[in-house]
C-alpha cells in the first residue's frame, strides 16, 4: 500500500466530555477501536471517545494530514456544522 493512494479518512470522535477530536486513518473503523482500548491517540486515552461522529473518505495520505490539520483550526461551532452537513 502506498501513501498516494486515495483510501484515506478525516474523522472526527465525540469523546465522553463532549470534545471533539479529529484523526487520520486507513481504516477508520480499526483506528475508532483502538481509542476506545486506550491504544490511541494520547488525547482520547485522557477523553475517553463516545461515537465516531463523522468520516471523510477518499484522501491520500498527505491530504488527509492537511485537511486534519484544517478541521483542528476550525471553531467547535463549525466542527459542528462540519458533522451536521451544514459547511465544508
Amino acid at each position: 500500500m502506498q501513501n498516494d493512494e486515495l483510501n484515506w479518512s478525516v474523522y472526527l470522535i465525540e469523546t465522553v466530555d463532549n470534545t471533539l477530536y479529529c484523526g487520520v486513518s486507513n481504516d477508520v473503523e480499526a483506528r475508532y477501536q483502538a481509542h476506545c482500548a486506550g491504544k490511541g491517540a494520547k488525547y482520547t486515552r485522557a477523553h475517553r471517545p463516545k461515537e465516531l461522529v463523522w468520516t471523510e473518505t477518499g484522501h491520500s495520505y498527505s491530504s488527509a494530514l492537511k485537511r486534519e490539520y484544517a478541521i483542528k483550526k476550525l471553531s467547535r461551532k463549525r466542527k459542528l456544522s462540519l458533522i451536521a452537513g451544514t459547511s465544508s
